[in-house]
């Protein structure tokens, strides 16, 4: 059977204290694209931190193509979630050169090979018209490209990819979505990628990963996106509803908003 590209094994992840992923178990094949979903809190990040072995498993593993994280080079590109602006008088170039290898931030000294690899990262998202430009005078839109460059640097075989939508009108969601998943389908790449909407994302992802009070459930969108297995999952009363061709998932009963596929709360 072919190696899966993440495997998680009973994993489980703290973080503040609190255990967000119990116990957690799946494989995902390679060159899937998955949708990650789930509310604030629910353990996105922390899962792709574990994935990257940036944080050690209270319980369980994780493997990466058959090998445990940490062991080696990992063939892992990681976006994470835009936050404040850093240096935004630097160019677009030097913001995508300084993650180059995985080094400190800075402006770092660049071979021709590697300039090279800087130029190729940027063409591969369609940005090279981005890198003379201050990244202060750039579009929310815009410096996500360049975050996207960062991660495909190295060139992985694996994306993560932490809510890559964020800030984004619904035009630039879809948009941003079709240039992630044309890439990955040009290059064979695995996607994991981390979103509070589904929507934006259906017509191009494979499966659906599910996190909620510290389980998962992956699978198919029709599988994973109903009433039964979202209530099962998180052990209280959830309906998916499905209107114009989109997915709402909404609380029961005025229960706790749930952060995904454009939630929202109603009563009975």
């Amino acid at each position: 059977m072919m190696t899966p590209a993440i495997k998680a094994e009973q994993l489980s992840v703290s973080y503040g204290g609190r255990r967000v992923l119990d116990q957690v178990s799946f494989a995902i094949p390679p060159g899937s694209f998955v949708a990650v979903l789930g509310g604030n809190g629910a353990g996105k990040t922390s899962l792709f931190r574990a994935i990257m072995g940036l944080s050690t498993p209270e319980r369980g593993s994780v493997l990466v193509e058959g090998q445990p994280v940490g062991r080696g080079r990992m063939p892992v590109g990681y976006m994470p979630q835009m936050r404040r602006m850093v240096a935004g008088q630097i160019s677009g170039w030097h913001m995508v050169a300084a993650a180059l290898q995985g080094r400190a931030w800075g402006l770092p000294w660049c071979s021709a090979h590697a300039r090279a690899e800087v130029d190729a990262a940027l063409d591969a998202v369609d940005a090279r018209e981005l890198a003379a430009r201050p990244v202060m005078s750039l579009s929310g839109g815009e410096r996500q490209r360049l975050l996207l460059a960062q991660a495909m640097l190295d060139h992985p075989r694996i994306l993560l990819l932490d809510e890559p939508l964020a800030s984004l009108d619904p035009a630039r969601m879809r948009e941003t979505t079709r240039r992630i998943y044309d890439l990955a389908r040009q290059r064979g790449l695995t996607v994991l990628f981390s979103t509070h909407d589904i929507n934006p994302l259906m017509g191009f992802m494979d499966s659906v990963l599910y996190l909620a009070h510290g389980k998962a459930l992956l699978g198919s969108v029709d599988d994973v996106m109903t009433t039964p297995a979202l209530s099962a999952l998180y052990g209280a009363p959830v309906e998916v509803v499905r209107a114009n061709g989109r997915l709402f998932v909404v609380a029961d009963g005025g229960g706790d908003t749930l952060h995904c596929c454009d939630c929202a709360e109603h009563t009975r």
